[in-house]
């Protein structure tokens, strides 16, 4: 489902997380709800997935909106890489 080079956005709360997709797809961010990976763990369950090449996007659109990414991570080779958020 997290195709190599693809970001992985964990938010503190299910609200928060669907309230960022919501807010992502209205602003015509290519963004896929999906499940946290295994290799990951979130109370809430659930993540953003996007593209490298839409991170400065989504990102701006969420601080316009006062939401935050709680944990960013790259997919590199089978393995998640955590960014600085």
């Amino acid at each position: 489902m997290v195709k190599e080079g693809d970001l992985v956005a964990i938010f503190h709360s299910i609200h928060r997380v669907m309230k960022a997709e919501k807010l992502l797809k209205q602003a015509g961010k290519e963004v896929m709800l999906i499940p946290v990976p295994r290799q990951l763990t979130s109370d809430c369950g659930l993540a953003i997935r996007f593209s490298q090449e839409s991170r400065a996007g989504v990102e701006a659109a969420l601080a316009a909106s006062g939401l935050e990414i709680q944990e960013l991570y790259l997919r590199q080779q089978k393995e998640f890489v955590c960014l600085d958020v």
